[in-house]
């Protein structure tokens, strides 16, 4: 009995070491490819930026841009144009392997984006790239089931980390945005494996992540609690208001005009013209030097709600790019603005709405929190944590990601609500009854 027992365990060593191999191979492997791309993404973006602020008489051709990137996706990306939802979509039913030309289109789309003057990020672009990379290894492998799900949330967490620098955030956020309220464990040491080399891949390509500093961080009282709740109240409801506002253009723009191409050619029209009233780029791009100058002094109050309104437009109309960094944005001059009426330090609440918002957005409050320690230090993180739970839940059922499952309701006593995506918990029912038969068709 003693020999069997003994013998059981063995087998079970040789079988997690097995595991371990596969999965660090693979997560290497995945780590390259998604790291490579990033730092082809990052070149590319701080080119179009460089070049756009040289010569910005180039913004008032940002409608050619649009058609130029609505003509690319309609003749030649119609089955990559659902972009993240896609990705989200395979992972929760699989279909068919992810098409390779989504990672050229989507780099593409995105450096138009910038070039000609759109407000957008670059984690929906990273992520694109990580994941359709990734899933060619499943064709080459000849990997399905859970393990080609396993792969595809690598590929975006591999994305993730690389494009942010940030590769704890980047393990956690392939894991937790598939689902919230559920966490998917089979993923952990792949999705590790693929953010830890991601991340320095892209730094040994010579590519530099921007560096957050908050270096006042006062000790956590009552009122540091309490203020860390209120604020991540509001980021929670701004971040809501960001999702509602994307979607709801979206929608919008869709069912005014039939023609796709021509969708983000009438949005460039009325960003160029936004661009031209307000008298300044601040708002459009990446808007890096604006989430630096947060940290360091105090900046107009209604900074945050000027970049909602262009992001909105800008990826509501059809534009490619992601909502990330556009959300660091928004969160961080919020977070600046709050400052006065909190007491807390201005740098410390522009590193909690950076993350905080973003929480709220993604509904991934513990990726947030990690981000949160990985820029910023523990004594930031805790602050920032507290504000990125509070965000996540005032967010409500909504999010960035239509294709995002409801793992769990938020709120225990919505259980009806579990099995759903964010897109169809967002339909209307006119009864109970009709509501419970949406949901059960939708799992």
């Amino acid at each position: 009995m003693k020999f069997s027992i003994s013998k059981q365990i063995w087998w079970e060593q040789l079988r997690a070491i097995r595991y371990l191999a596969k999965w660090l191979a693979i997560g290497s492997a995945i780590g390259i490819l998604a790291g490579t791309a990033s730092a082809l993404l990052l070149v590319s973006l701080e080119w179009a930026t460089a070049w756009r602020e040289s010569h910005l008489w180039v913004i008032w051709l940002l409608p050619l841009g649009g058609l130029l990137s609505g003509l690319m996706y309609h003749y030649w990306g119609s089955s990559v144009e659902a972009g993240n939802n896609l990705l989200l979509e395979e992972i929760h039913n699989p279909q068919a392997v992810i098409p390779l030309r989504m990672a050229p289109l989507v780099l593409v789309g995105t450096t138009i984006a910038h070039l000609f003057g759109g407000s957008a990020g670059r984690e929906g672009t990273a992520l694109q790239m990580g994941a359709s990379l990734a899933d060619r290894l499943t064709h080459i492998l000849k990997l399905h089931g859970v393990n080609r799900r396993i792969i595809l949330m690598g590929g975006i967490s591999g994305g993730f980390a690389s494009v942010f620098g940030t590769p704890l955030a980047g393990m956690l956020f392939g894991l937790e945005v598939l689902a919230f309220g559920k966490f998917c464990y089979e993923g952990l040491f792949l999705c590790l494996i693929a953010a830890i080399v991601g991340d320095q891949i892209t730094l040994a390509w010579g590519l530099h992540h921007t560096v957050y500093q908050v270096p006042i961080v006062p000790k956590l009282t009552l009122w540091g609690l309490l203020a860390a709740i209120i604020a991540g109240t509001i980021f929670g409801v701004v971040a809501r208001i960001f999702a509602f506002l994307t979607h709801s253009i979206s929608t919008y723009f869709k069912t005014k005009i039939s023609y796709p191409p021509l969708r983000p050619a009438i949005g460039g029209i009325l960003v160029a013209i936004g661009i031209g009233a307000v008298g300044t780029t601040k708002y459009i791009g990446l808007g890096i030097p604006t989430i630096v100058s947060a940290f360091h002094t105090q900046l107009p109050p209604w900074d945050f709600a000027l970049k909602i309104g262009f992001t909105a437009l800008t990826l509501g109309a059809g534009f490619k790019g992601g909502e990330v960094t556009p959300l660091f944005y928004i969160g961080a001059t919020l977070g600046n603005a709050l400052s006065p009426l909190l007491g807390l330090p201005a740098t410390l609440l522009a590193g909690m709405g950076f993350v905080g918002v973003f929480a709220g957005a993604a509904n991934t409050p513990i990726a947030s929190t990690l981000m949160a320690i990985e820029l910023f230090g523990l004594p930031a993180g805790i602050y920032a944590g507290i504000a990125s739970i509070s965000s996540y839940l005032l967010s409500g059922h909504t999010g960035i990601y239509r294709a995002q499952r409801v793992g769990l309701s938020k709120y225990t006593t919505l259980k009806h609500e579990e099995g759903l995506s964010i897109a169809a918990l967002a339909k209307p029912a006119t009864t109970e009854n009709e509501r419970l038969t949406n949901s059960s068709e939708d799992i």
